[in-house]
């Protein structure tokens, strides 16, 4: 309850001070829109997608698998399991008993030695991400691998259950032979359960080892196996996204040098991958969450299959040296960064090279032999001050001297302003820097007065990335923050900017983009799930209406000669699409009453339809849940009579026109 008070009061202050609709009178508002060409091209990137492994977005989200801790690597390598039929995990248990076998020579390192005596059904369970979602009619896919070691354990059988402790499906494997195997079998479940848990019993007495122990639905995204979530994929493709930046976000530095995102560690055979302690385990005191890990099952190569599965441009981020500045800061010493310069070499290399090449031809044998093309790279995630400078040089020099075609993305900070912002800046405008990433996180209220925050930037500098943007209900690293109506509105008139200025303001992306309604550390987010079912924010349905709708070229739209960002509680941006021969016009008021827009065209004929899209909903304060999308676009077909555009635009709404 106290939530929705402060969203409440939070909307009714900004209606007051920033919203004018005096006197219950109504302005007719006269827009000019001039179809002659501000040679202002709309870049395919404009908008994309920005990953991070955050709010269990990886494993326990976009990566299928179903199963916790699936090769025992967590620093508790029990955490995910429990032993039902013992009263301690001592030893000398009449049922059995498991003990964790570490062998450091290897990258997956632990394995689960399993004791088995006296028929007293020794069980091992696993507990998922939060539960384990199950649909009914659909297949699952469960491997193990088990070593024989002694006694006379013949079976092998693997049961889920719902939260009643009930079976809804199992199957048993005969264990044969000596030596590690890897056995299969297919579980169908009989009901849909979003909690169910998965069983392990054994036939026999003796002793066995087993690992990686996995169970993926077979519908996954293109059916892959081991794959992605098909839902959630479903949603990034429907925003026709122009780049996916990955893998993050602060996970990129790590709290500690040692625990940053190493990409080399996350290609080649899933089961070789080495397990990482998750930064965001316990990032934040109001959710700390100890059972956060990174199996890398979602790794560097499926992230390139991603991007290209969804027609987007890949965009790495690598680390630069420097773990996160707002934990240890841990430095790498200028004599000791040639490692971190080589692995952003040998990335271009495995994104780019042939086959015949050491890193594309680990590509290639993943089962991708073409290169990925891949355009751009980040160097470093939101790093500040000298250190930084002093890196990223280093880093451009070597990258442009062997690829000199590969853009190279740059860092202001964290913050949009301040005095590292402001250094940053000043010393990568004289380095000539191509791409500077921007990361704001505020208020609604910041949003709506800074839609003109790019009109006054440097036509001859740097080209900007808006790369973590999201407004927040409460305030920065709040857990009450809301995808509120009221945060969408905001962001959908800044967006107007954004687009306003696409000669500056090449690439943008909200963030973060998912979290489990369970697991998650961070909020607002772009798109929520549960273990069953997944759905799309207020917010998310701005980002897509603006990204299905970005057009080719720039055309100017305003009022009384003046662009619109907010005068009069109207915030607009105009494109042409060249490629389908329409004009689109985005308008955001965010008035509490209606307004009318008379659109008049200059060196443009429109034709005779026009398609409306209208975004709103009738409180500010409204979200979407997991059972109702009820703020999402409506479309409607309208005639232009003489060649004129007369719209209302209902009040606290993002209209979208487009007319051929």
């Amino acid at each position: 309850m106290k939530t929705k008070i402060k969203i409440f009061i939070t909307a009714i202050s900004l209606t007051a001070a920033l919203f004018s609709a005096q006197n219950g009178n109504i302005k007719k508002h006269s827009l000019d829109l001039d179809g002659a060409s501000t040679n202002i091209k709309i870049q395919p990137t404009m908008y994309g997608i920005f990953f991070e492994d955050i709010n269990f977005a990886a494993d326990g989200g976009l990566y299928a698998e179903l199963i916790k801790n699936r090769s025992f690597e967590f620093d508790e390598p029990l955490t995910g399991w429990k032993q039902p039929n013992t009263k301690t995990l001592s030893s000398n248990l009449d049922s059995g008993f498991l003990t964790i076998i570490t062998d450091k020579s290897k990258t997956n390192k632990n394995y689960a030695r399993i004791t088995v005596s006296n028929h007293k059904n020794y069980s091992l369970e696993n507990e998922g991400f939060r539960g384990i979602g199950l649909h009914q009619g659909e297949n699952y896919d469960l491997t193990f691998n088990v070593e024989n070691i002694s006694g006379n354990i013949s079976a092998v059988t693997m049961s889920l259950m719902d939260e009643n402790g009930f079976v809804i499906s199992s199957a048993s494997t005969i264990i044969k032979g000596k030596g590690w195997q890897k056995y299969v079998a297919v579980l169908a479940p009989s009901k849909t359960i979003e909690k169910a848990k998965l069983q392990i019993t054994f036939t026999g007495n003796g002793v066995v080892n087993m690992d990686m122990i996995s169970l993926f639905p077979q519908n996954t995204w293109k059916g892959r196996k081991g794959g992605l979530r098909k839902d959630l994929v479903q949603k990034l493709y429907d925003l026709q996204p122009g780049f996916l930046r990955f893998p993050g976000g602060c996970i990129v530095e790590g709290r500690t040098l040692a625990e940053r995102y190493q990409w080399k560690k996350t290609i080649g055979k899933v089961e070789d991958r080495e397990n990482l302690i998750n930064k965001w385990n316990n990032g934040f005191s109001h959710r700390l969450t100890p059972d956060y890990w990174q199996s890398f099952g979602l790794g560097f190569f499926e992230y390139f299959q991603l991007a290209e599965d969804l027609g987007a441009e890949p965009l790495p981020i690598l680390s630069c040296g420097m773990a996160c500045q707002f934990n240890t800061a841990e430095l790498v010493k200028m004599e000791d960064l040639n490692p971190y310069i080589q692995d952003a070499l040998d990335l271009i290399e495995f994104a780019n090279g042939e086959s015949n090449t050491k890193w594309g031809k680990i590509r290639s044998e993943m089962g991708h032999p073409k290169p990925f093309n891949m355009k751009f790279i980040g160097v470093g995630n939101e790093q500040w001050g000298e250190d930084y400078i002093e890196r990223y040089k280093v880093f451009e020099k070597a990258i442009h001297a062997k690829y000199p075609d590969i853009k190279i993305i740059s860092g202001s900070g964290p913050s949009p302003d301040g005095e590292f912002f402001e250094y940053g800046w000043k010393e990568l405008k004289k380095l000539n820097a191509q791409i500077v990433d921007e990361h704001y996180y505020n208020s609604p209220e910041w949003f709506l007065k800074n839609a003109g925050r790019y009109d006054d930037y440097d036509r001859s500098g740097p080209k900007v990335f808006a790369g973590e943007y999201a407004a927040q209900s409460v305030g920065v690293v709040k857990p009450d923050n809301k995808n509120s109506w009221l945060t969408a509105l905001s962001e959908a008139a800044f967006m107007t900017g954004l687009e306003r200025n696409a000669d500056v303001v090449t690439m943008t992306s909200y963030a973060p983009l998912f979290a489990h309604a369970d697991g998650w550390q961070w909020t607002p987010d772009l798109i929520w799930f549960n273990n069953l079912k997944s759905y799309a924010t207020p917010n998310y349905y701005v980002q897509k209406l603006f990204s299905n709708n970005k057009g080719t070229d720039l055309i100017k739209i305003s009022e009384n000669g003046n662009p619109l960002k907010g005068e009069n509680s109207l915030y607009a941006s105009a494109v042409k699409d060249s490629k389908k021969g329409e004009i689109i016009i985005k308008i955001v008021n965010t008035n509490p009453k209606e307004t009318s827009v008379e659109i008049n065209p200059k060196q443009i004929k429109f034709g005779s339809m026009m398609t409306k899209i209208t975004l709103t909903s009738s409180g500010l304060a409204d979200e979407n849940n997991v059972e109702s999308e009820t703020i999402k676009p409506k479309e409607e077909i309208q005639t232009i009579k003489k060649g004129k555009i007369s719209v209302d635009i209902p009040a606290n709404s993002l209209v979208i026109l487009k007319i051929k």
